[in-house]
């Protein structure tokens, strides 16, 4: 039987839904939005699951976690909307303490079941030390959880009908087999990333590096069937 020809990218047609998993508000803005854009564009129905609301992403220590974690799910919703993208579901687990378990294993399983997607966009998790505990966990997880788990009726029953997802595209990694030019949709890019406001001191500075850094992105792609 001949190997399946990977797709091409965001544009390939064969491409109908989209599911993005990642641990933080701001990750798919950073790593994955123009991806997002080019497929939205074209009818593509993506969603956002976060792992975590980033509760602990503030400087401002007079600021409560359950604070930080509210304002920060409003700016990602906020960022979902200029890129096109209708649901976002927060697993709302503590910033900076993911755990890879069979809970949070489970938890991926059903939001792969409840999308189902023909690719899925996660961290690469086989990267060096300096990386966010949480970004290697949900890459981690996410890959586990989409192949075998959320394929096999016997797994997580519970958890909703089985799904196959064709791919992977894991984002952040050091071997990337596919690069996409966002140029086209850059603006957009810079203006879901500007959503998260919170996390921006200084707006034009970020417009005038990412209009120079930010015209492509890289992934590994992962074929899971």
């Amino acid at each position: 039987m001949a190997a399946r020809k990977l797709f091409s990218g965001p544009d390939d047609r064969r491409i109908k839904r989209a599911l993005c998993i990642v641990a933080h508000p701001d990750d798919i803005e950073f790593y994955c939005g123009g991806t997002v854009l080019k497929m939205t564009a074209r009818g593509v129905i993506v969603d956002f699951v976060l792992a975590t609301s980033g509760d602990k992403g503030a400087r401002d220590v007079s600021k409560s976690r359950a604070k930080v974690a509210r304002l920060r799910e409003r700016e990602q919703e906020a960022a979902a909307y200029v890129m096109g993208v209708k649901r976002v579901a927060f697993l709302r687990h503590p910033d900076a303490e993911l755990v890879e378990d069979l809970e949070l294993r489970e938890e991926l399983v059903r939001e792969i079941r409840a999308t189902k997607p023909d690719v899925l966009l996660t961290f690469d998790p086989n990267v060096g030390y300096r990386y966010h505990p949480d970004h290697r966990i949900v890459g981690r997880v996410a890959l586990d959880a989409a192949w075998p788990c959320a394929r096999d009726p016997l797994t997580y029953p519970k958890a909703g009908e089985p799904h196959e997802t064709k791919e992977a595209w894991c984002f952040a990694g050091q071997q990337p087999t596919l690069e996409v030019d966002v140029g086209d949709v850059l603006e957009d890019k810079i203006e879901a990333r500007l959503a998260h406001a919170s996390q921006t001191p200084s707006p034009a500075g970020l417009r005038r590096r990412w209009r120079y850094s930010a015209r492509a992105e890289r992934f590994h792609q992962v074929d899971l069937r």
